[in-house]
């Protein structure tokens, strides 16, 4: 299982074209879709008025999904077959998870031969059997959202942080499918249904450039350069043109079930991370 494909609903997707191309380094490949890794797309951007993410797509492996079907639709979930076309997969079905969040499974999605042209990073990403990177989700009811990703999609705890970030209370849980530290972790409500997404760089320099690039670029920084003490990343956030996050890493630790505890750590980050507001008092943003 890996966090497969997302879907953006945004009303500029002029502004999401230069941002992925220009800030993120993505490689366009028409009809809205962007290519990272081996995969033929990873991400979806279509013009509309939401600004939010309008799909989050976990591919499985096709051994799993029916068993993974039955099991959604044996607890009660209303599970919808979808057109496996429209994402260039083998098989698809859609529903909606507890947050109210459009949420689908696929199988068999589609690979390119070439590599993706990233000329902007040239490392490459951190993906392919990992997944597209990982997802910070919106939900009301915690508790509910944990017990459905666990209990019905097989997602495993990796731990929680639970601190206070320049007087905001934090109290996330984070949880793997596969050896990446989290494809997904879960937090208190948000404006938007998801906090941020983040990608992993290959090479250190990559993360660095990236950051470059979004300064000159304009793009509001949400949290400077800093390293994270669960899994390790070396990170910034930064603002996408629909007002949720996105972060750019490196250095993520990787999971063993046979020997991995989960623990609870009490500080968001090692080092850094700062709001610039913070880092830099008295200059703009």
């Amino acid at each position: 299982m890996q966090l497969g494909q997302l879907g953006f609903e945004v009303h500029d997707v002029g502004a999401w074209s230069a941002f992925l191309a220009e800030v993120v380094g993505l490689q366009p490949v028409g009809d809205g879709r962007w290519r990272m890794d081996g995969h033929a797309w990873r991400f979806q951007v279509t013009e509309g008025p939401a600004d939010d993410l309008s799909y989050v797509s976990w591919e499985l492996a096709p051994e799993a999904f029916d068993a993974t079907v039955a099991r959604l639709r044996t607890a009660g979930v209303e599970v919808v077959e979808a057109d496996p076309d429209a994402r260039d997969v083998q098989r698809r079905v859609t529903f909606v998870d507890p947050a109210g969040i459009p949420t689908e499974l696929t199988t068999g999605n589609a690979r390119q031969a070439a590599p993706p042209e990233l000329p902007l990073v040239p490392h490459g990403f951190v993906a392919d059997a990992l997944g597209l990177g990982h997802v910070v989700l919106s939900t009301r009811d915690k508790a509910a959202s944990v017990r459905f990703y666990t209990e019905l999609l097989g997602a495993r705890l990796s731990d929680h942080i639970v601190c206070q970030y320049f007087g905001h209370d934090v109290d996330l849980s984070f949880f793997h499918v596969n050896a990446r530290h989290h494809s997904v972790a879960f937090g208190g409500p948000q404006r938007h249904r998801l906090n941020h997404f983040m990608l992993e760089a290959t090479w250190l320099d990559d993360v660095g450039l990236a950051y470059d690039r979004a300064i000159r670029s304009g793009t509001r920084i949400h949290q400077t350069l800093g390293r994270h003490p669960n899994d390790g990343m070396l990170s910034f956030y930064a603002r996408t043109p629909s007002g949720f996050q996105y972060e750019i890493g490196w250095g993520g630790v990787r999971v063993d079930d046979a020997t991995w505890q989960p623990g609870t750590h009490h500080a968001i980050s090692t080092w850094g991370h700062h709001p610039p507001a913070v880092a830099f008092p008295g200059r703009p943003r």
